[in-house]
């Protein structure tokens, strides 16, 4: 039999290990602060119920308010889903660690690539980015030794292959959403650069045909897109009838348990869903600021 003393070991450890659950499970939800969770989760589920959205997609989402600092939706955003072209802002991180470091030079060659993969997504250019650091596996260990923090599930074991079916590389919500925060404020090497080129025209799933974003919105963002995975992260910075810019992230993916044959239709209908999100979002922002 057990001694009174090994008893009460028992219960002190069980006592503590409960604490911290219940300490951990507080901290998860305090961080959510809007309705604006609720409502985004019951659009996903009245798609899904439609069958707009099927069973074997899984989907995330983050939305970060800077001015007031608090986190409006966190919806599986810890799941490790596939990065697509969103790993790629990681990528300019990384080769931009090197630059200061003096290991390897930013200029117009390089500057033209890193345009190329953020602006237009070209992949050749992404590999080309990749191979001056050191490959996939040398990626991934610099940022796990530097950034560890911002790529907590982040997963680079590829280069693009050709035709673009790169779905082995990885990352969350969250990693995405740590990466734009600290983007934001200055904290990554060369952060005002990664900011312009993020901010170069194109089509979006955050602002371009989401209707309830007003024109003149600024976007710094990476779409990401394969036959399983649609997804865009970003900084928007909303106009305030004040004068003042308020900034918000959303990171919005949309994973499937298989490839889709019909890849223009399904990532059509997936970005549409994401841009709805935005529509959201951006209502739910006005409400907390004034925003024009």
């Amino acid at each position: 039999m057990l001694s009174l003393k090994s008893h009460l070991r028992s219960f002190s450890i069980f006592a503590v290990a409960c604490s911290l659950f219940a300490g951990a499970q507080l901290s998860v939800h305090a961080a959510v602060d809007s309705e604006l969770e609720g409502q985004i989760d019951r659009y996903i589920k009245s798609l899904r119920s439609k069958g707009v959205i099927r069973s074997n997609e899984r989907t995330a989402w983050v939305v970060y308010d800077f001015t007031s600092g608090k986190k409006l939706v966190s919806i599986n955003e810890g799941a490790p889903l596939q990065a697509a072209s969103m790993i790629k802002p990681y990528l300019a991180l990384a080769f931009f660690h090197q630059v200061k470091a003096g290991r390897l030079i930013y200029g117009p060659t390089s500057r033209r690539h890193m345009e190329q993969m953020i602006q237009k997504s070209n992949n050749d250019s992404t590999n080309w980015v990749m191979r001056q650091v050191g490959g996939p596996a040398a990626t991934q260990a610099l940022l796990r030794r530097h950034y560890p923090s911002l790529s907590r599930e982040v997963s680079i074991v590829e280069y693009i292959p050709s035709g673009g079916r790169t779905y082995r590389n990885r990352a969350s919500a969250s990693d995405y959403s740590k990466f734009l925060y600290a983007l934001w404020n200055g904290n990554l090497p060369q952060s005002k650069e990664m900011l312009r080129i993020m901010n170069l025209p194109g089509n979006d799933r955050l602002y371009t045909d989401a209707k309830r974003v007003p024109s003149g919105t600024r976007v710094y963002n990476k779409t990401g897109s394969t036959a399983m995975c649609c997804g865009d992260m970003g900084i928007l910075v909303a106009r305030g009838r004040d004068g003042r810019s308020y900034p918000y992230t959303l990171i919005g993916i949309i994973e499937s348990g298989s490839r889709n044959q019909a890849y223009g239709s399904w990532i059509s209908r997936r970005a549409d869903v994401i841009r709805e999100v935005s529509n959201l979002t951006y209502t739910a922002m006005k409400k907390r600021h004034p925003l024009r």
